[in-house]
């Protein structure tokens, strides 16, 4: 097995996911440039190219579409995983438990977290709600499976893709890097899987500010109008 830290660092050079989603808008301030039809337009540019409305099943086994139930006006962290697998993620899954302790009862609320699996085939809404009660895992934490081309093009449109073909097609080389974002405001970034719990957090958090601060701006806009 390759080892965890070298597969998270490559996999971060080699996504153009978090740079690109804040350039669509041309800035990183453009990115949380609100409800006007600029930015509107750049989000629904990103929605086409990055978040197809698949359908997918829950470990509760409750159909969902992608975007729209799940990635629309949230916070969001984003992982992928398959339920044997004895690489990288059941220490990034231990890893994000120790994320959604730390956040509380925001997970569920304000924030939510997806892990998609790269086995549709075996990992059945059973499987995955085994896996999840296994690791303890808490409401707001959502383990997510579909049909194997839609799985597979979510993996590739979300950038979890290793640049070495070889390496790619190898699910137990997967990439263990995470995913997290605003999507409202268009405000992505990614980090490995195994960083620090805390840290983690507040980078997150950060993501929270932005909406709360965007959203104060335009609350003091609109009272000037």
């Amino acid at each position: 097995m390759q080892n965890p830290s070298r597969r998270s660092l490559v996999s971060l050079a080699a996504l153009p996911f978090a740079s690109r989603l804040l350039a669509a808008g041309g800035s990183s301030k453009a990115g949380m440039a609100g409800p006007d039809a600029a930015s509107e337009e750049a989000r629904e540019n990103l929605r086409r190219r990055y978040f197809p409305d698949v359908v997918l099943r829950t470990q509760d086994n409750k159909k969902v579409h992608f975007y729209e139930d799940l990635i629309k006006d949230k916070i969001v962290v984003i992982n992928v995983f398959y339920a044997k697998c004895e690489g990288v993620c059941p220490g990034i899954t231990a890893n994000l438990v120790k994320v959604q302790r730390l956040l509380g009862d925001r997970v569920g609320r304000d924030i939510f977290m997806y892990s998609l699996t790269l086995k549709p085939e075996t990992d059945t809404p059973a499987v995955l709600k085994e896996y999840a009660e296994s690791y303890r895992v808490r409401p707001g934490w959502t383990f997510l499976t579909g049909q194997p081309r839609d799985a597979e093009l979510l993996r590739r449109s979300l950038g979890f893709t290793d640049p070495d073909p070889k390496l790619d097609k190898d699910k137990s080389q997967h990439i263990g890097n995470i995913k997290f974002g605003n999507e409202r405001y268009m405000l992505w970034s990614a980090c490995p899987g195994m960083a620090h719990a805390p840290w983690i957090v507040k980078s997150i958090d950060w993501m929270d500010r932005a909406k709360a601060h965007q959203e104060s701006n335009s609350a003091c806009c609109e009272g000037k109008s």
